[in-house]
């Protein structure tokens, strides 16, 4: 049995642009990952609304990604492989942080898991470091990521070079899915879909060749 952790925000955790709710177990990527992968694999899903790389919110508790991580490690382990999509919530005002600094704050994360000894055998276990598509038409949250539809765009690039310092395999999210206008930062049901069978093929090609 491969284990898999997927570690992000509310991409991870499900959000549905048109409930505001989340989306069922097998609805969202995760749970397509899940079903993609089949017999062999375990799923375990740590998406958290609103969580940051590596800042603490000042109107929002416990949404610091890199004080969560080590535990997170910890607890799971051992396990094969972690996915870690963060950085859109970066993009909001209050933090004023550059697509630059974003990249290297999730490079951060990316150390944390390589130096840690929470895979297989005392190892550390394998990234894939997923950077997230462009913010589209922000409608509910314009104000709280006012001009970020810019700096989102610049992440792909960044998230590359991070990738490459650190050796980690990499996904730009952006070439497989969109951000949904219905908010500008969430995935549509279709995207999970996408996104899910985009990872898996991924993932395969990381621990079975």
């Amino acid at each position: 049995m491969k284990t898999i952790v997927c570690f992000g925000d509310s991409n991870t955790w499900g959000y549905d642009p048109v409930t505001k709710g989340r989306f069922g177990r097998d609805v969202r990527w995760t749970g397509v990952l899940r079903q993609t992968l089949g017999e062999g694999y375990l799923i375990i899903e740590e998406g958290l609304n609103g969580r940051t790389t590596v800042w603490d919110d000042p109107i929002g508790y416990f949404k610091n990604g890199r004080d969560y991580l080590i535990p997170c490690l910890d607890s799971h382990c051992p396990f094969d492989l972690i996915t870690i999509m963060l950085g859109t919530n970066d993009l909001k005002k209050r933090f004023s942080v550059s697509a630059y600094d974003i990249a290297d704050s999730a490079g951060m994360l990316v150390d944390i898991v390589q130096r840690s000894k929470t895979g297989l055998n005392d190892n550390p276990p394998k990234v894939l470091l997923l950077c997230p598509p462009p913010v589209t038409m922000l409608t509910d949250f314009a104000q709280m990521f006012e001009d970020s539809q810019e700096k989102s765009r610049r992440l792909a690039e960044e998230f590359k070079r991070v990738a490459a310092e650190f050796g980690c395999e990499l996904l730009d999210t952006s070439t497989v899915i969109v951000s949904s206008d219905l908010d500008g930062i969430h995935f549509e049901q279709g995207e999970h879909q996408k996104l899910g069978r985009a990872v898996a093929a991924k993932v395969k090609q990381m621990l079975e060749n």
